[in-house]
């Protein structure tokens, strides 16, 4: 493993959106940093359904004054890809992709960050790694077999199957509305009694007018039970029914890497959220001189924190961390 000589300001673990917006933040401040990311660049982007569409107009995702237009009022996956990747451009960040943080230790002012492939030396250290790497795992028996999956692509490859859609927010509706216009014949297993009231509004009437219709099954106030090669086991109010199936959506959200944060020393409260030990104001955490930023912040209450009401956690935290440095 190789080691830095260089100790920089600021390393920025996680190269999301609010990463790279810690990264302006550094820029504009002329303070030394370089961003870490385990994946390519906005991972958690490149990793969403391949026809996605954002809830958010591309004004709301922008950083770093760099414009992003798109072609139709929602910007697609594909859009933000392209946009990320020219911020990195337009300001220059100093990013390395592809290499894991194992371990960050030591002390503000003199803190070590260990890679797979390196280890560096910083002053300050921010986390912004997100949540979408973990998904919450339904812990029930064929959970590990290979038709189930936690992350959607595209429809193609489903066509024409028997499809179960766990879930009742955006991405679980996304999955069920794109795989029944491929001709799959999709279930849905919702555990409340109704879809998440903060559907998108132009999607809405759309997966209500296919369940109302019988286009697509909705099992409500109801969980999957257990899963096997060709069936899956559904417990409703009424009684425990089987179900022919060839794939599991198990669209149930993600949580960020709790194991990480505490083996870094970010302690977790007690709360049902898990949320990670941070000032609210400044997210500098229990560690003194090592940050949050982004969705991690808000733990399991992952509905909380977006892009777009995220992106001034980095000019707050450049603001207090700015003091530190200069007062030390």
């Amino acid at each position: 493993m190789n080691s830095s000589e260089k100790k920089y300001d600021v390393i920025i673990v996680g190269a999301g959106p609010i990463g790279l917006a810690c990264g302006i933040e550094a820029r504009r401040r002329n303070l030394e940093h370089i961003i870490i990311d385990k994946g390519c660049l906005v991972n958690s982007i490149f990793h969403y359904p391949t026809n996605m569409t954002f809830f958010s107009t591309s004004d709301r995702l922008e950083i770093g004054e760099v414009p992003f237009i798109s072609h139709g009022t929602k910007p697609t996956r594909r859009e933000a890809l392209e946009y990320y990747r020219r911020v990195v451009g337009a300001w220059k960040l100093n990013v390395k992709t592809y290499e894991r943080v194992i371990h960050i230790t030591g002390e503000m002012n003199n803190f070590r960050v260990e890679t797979e492939k390196n280890t560096y030396a910083a002053r300050m250290i921010i986390v912004a790694t997100g949540y979408y790497d973990n998904p919450n795992l339904l812990m029930i028996p064929g959970e590990d077999l290979p038709k189930v999956k936690h992350y959607y692509d595209e429809p193609h490859p489903y066509a024409y199957r028997k499809i179960a859609v766990i879930g009742g927010a955006n991405s679980a509706v996304d999955v069920a509305l794109e795989l029944f216009r491929v001709g799959a014949q999709v279930a849905m297993v919702v555990r409340e009694d109704t879809l998440w009231q903060g559907i998108k509004y132009w999607v809405k009437p759309d997966i209500e007018n296919r369940i109302s219709e019988g286009s697509i099954k909705a099992y409500f106030n109801s969980t999957v039970e257990t899963i096997s090669e060709k069936s899956i086991k559904i417990k409703t109010p009424e009684k425990l029914i089987t179900l022919e199936n060839d794939f599991v959506f198990a669209m149930t959200g993600y949580h960020p890497d709790f194991d990480f944060l505490k083996k870094i020393g970010v302690q977790l409260e007690s709360d049902q959220y898990l949320s990670p030990n941070h000032d609210t104001a400044t997210f500098e955490t229990n560690r003194p001189g090592l940050f949050l930023a982004g969705v991690i912040c808000g733990g399991m209450e992952t509905s909380r924190l977006f892009i777009e009401n995220s992106r001034e956690h980095a000019i707050r935290i450049f603001d207090y961390l700015q003091k530190k440095l200069n007062t030390e």
